[in-house]
């Protein structure tokens, strides 16, 4: 798993012009919204934005969690886009460990392998992961 700074322009990542063309649907969103509302008004939003965008789209997705051959629970991706990406979103003043180890393990109980963490905080934040298969 690794963090992918936006400003790293020469780096090749995993599903480069998807993720790219997602943020900036996230910052269209920001610049209409603002920020102060919770977490599901900006959901929805985007929700729409990016179906609007011509994006498959599905919310609140159920993934299944395993511990080795035992379901031992799952979690809801909050948005999941042409199944391949994880939105993790978020609505606080600033991102922490916490939703950053949110977004890795929903990337190692999936066969995704990148995820964004978007905060609609006072300043819009971006955060790219990438978790790839082979390291599962």
């Amino acid at each position: 798993m690794y963090f992918v700074d936006n400003e790293e322009a020469e780096f090749e990542y995993l599903h480069k012009e998807l993720t790219e063309s997602v943020i900036k649907v996230f910052y269209k969103v920001y610049r209409k919204m603002g920020y102060g509302f919770v977490e599901s008004v900006y959901q929805n939003a985007m929700f729409f934005a990016l179906q609007d965008a011509g994006f498959s789209v599905e919310v609140q997705k159920d993934i299944e969690v395993f511990y080795e051959k035992h379901k031992v629970g799952y979690f809801r991706a909050d948005i999941v886009v042409n199944d391949l990406l994880i939105l993790e979103l978020k609505a606080v003043s600033d991102l922490n460990e916490a939703h950053i180890r949110q977004l890795s393990n929903y990337l190692k109980a999936t066969n995704m392998e990148v995820g964004l963490l978007l905060n609609f905080g006072e300043s819009p934040q971006v955060r790219r992961w990438i978790y790839t298969n082979d390291r599962k």
